[in-house]
């Protein structure tokens, strides 16, 4: 299928860039790794990522803006566009050989995401989506779940880690989302998480503490899907809210509804 200019370096970038990540991960004993900050870790290998998709993407958009997990932000001459890049989403997983995680990038015109794209090198699935143009999976269109019932939906969030807050009151959400769903689920990747409600594996997600790059790209995979996506507590844009609640249009309210009886406990 035919994809605009910019997707086409989005997706050259990240494909470039995630072969180092596939040979670092057959290597799981000697990766070198370091802390940020209590339960907060990055590798050689989050770096090298990082690197190689900075060089790429800004060789073929030398004018547009980066921001990036590991090496924050640089400004661009062009002041609309951005990329906004996470070199592995899950690194918890990938430090211990767990196959889910991903290289993701997105484009940001004028505080809009309008191209994402991100790609899990041990599935070898490729998401990716542009503003109007649809969402697709491996270039197969990707829809949000239909279920229109919470009790029927499989549910899926982040869990805080040691250095994080809010641990009373994400178990509290938990609580509430186990005696109302299907299930809940913890897949330790934002970026395929939302994914994967764009692609209609989960029917809905909410997650808290985010930074811009864990859900830039996923923002438009879910709409792009026929889905919503808002900040937890009620409408608006979640990119720089720090926090998302994902599904379909029966399911969201239901799910804030949920996330706010949690937050009388």
């Amino acid at each position: 299928m035919s994809h605009s200019p910019a997707l086409t370096v989005m997706i050259a970038a990240v494909r470039k860039a995630a072969r180092g990540v596939q040979r670092d991960f057959g290597e799981i004993a000697s990766l070198q790794v370091s802390q940020k900050g209590p339960g907060d870790f990055v590798t050689a290998a989050d770096k090298k990522c990082e690197r190689v998709l900075r060089e790429e993407l800004a060789k073929a958009r030398p004018g547009y803006g980066l921001l990036g997990e590991e090496e924050g932000e640089t400004k661009g001459t062009d002041p609309d566009h951005r990329f906004i890049i996470d070199p592995i989403d899950g690194t918890s997983n990938f430090m211990h050989g767990v196959p889910l995680f991903a290289v993701t990038v997105a484009l940001e015109r004028k505080g809009e995401i309008i191209a994402g794209v991100t790609y899990n090198p041990i599935s070898d699935e490729l998401f990716h989506s542009e503003r109007g143009q649809g969402a697709f999976m491996n270039n197969k269109r990707m829809r949000v779940a239909a279920r229109r019932q919470l009790h029927e939906a499989l549910v899926s969030t982040n869990i805080p880690n040691i250095g994080q807050k809010g641990h009373v009151g994400h178990r509290n959400e938990i609580a509430v989302l186990q005696a109302k769903t299907m299930g809940v689920r913890v897949l330790g990747s934002t970026a395929l998480e939302l994914a994967f409600v764009a692609a209609g594996r989960l029917d809905a997600a909410w997650c808290h503490d985010l930074k811009p790059w864990d859900m830039a790209a996923g923002i438009i995979f879910v709409r792009e899907a026929g889905g919503f996506i808002s900040k937890v507590d009620g409408e608006g844009d979640p990119l720089n809210a720090g926090a998302y609640a994902a599904g379909n249009a029966d399911l969201l309210p239901q799910l804030r509804a949920a996330l706010a009886e949690a937050r009388k406990l």
